[in-house]
């Protein structure tokens, strides 16, 4: 896929994260398609925009973001879920890579790591 044509939903209750995500899709010359505070708002969100990639939190109120996952690749089974934690909880990121999501971004990196990560990660889909 290219690059520019990638439309990107980001799913986090933490209003920094989201900024800093969007600042790194927009560098990327992607489009943000949505911004979802939950796991309820993210599966939503989800269905009514079906982009071409979602960053998804692990740890939100009102539904976990393993418990999104799970929900959005039932119903969207092509979906592509990348996880989003600021901790490197091993055990929740394998279940969620078994459970589906194609990747995992530790939040606690650099921006400019996220940003080739996240750049290799759309050139791949």
């Amino acid at each position: 896929m290219k690059i520019e044509n990638c439309r990107v939903a980001i799913a986090d209750d933490e209003a920094m994260i989201r900024y800093a995500l969007k600042s790194v899709i927009k560098d990327l010359k992607m489009s943000c398609v949505g911004e979802a505070m939950n796991g309820q708002e993210a599966v939503a969100l989800y269905a009514k925009e079906q982009p071409d990639l979602m960053l998804l939190d692990i740890n939100m109120p009102a539904k976990n973001g393993d418990e999104a996952l799970k929900e959005i690749r039932a119903k969207f089974p092509d979906a592509n879920v990348v996880m989003l934690t600021s901790v490197a909880e091993t055990e929740t990121v394998k279940k969620c890579v078994q459970d589906g999501a194609i990747n995992y971004i530790l939040k606690t990196n650099p921006l400019d790591k996220i940003k080739i990560m996240i750049e290799e990660i759309v050139k791949n889909l």
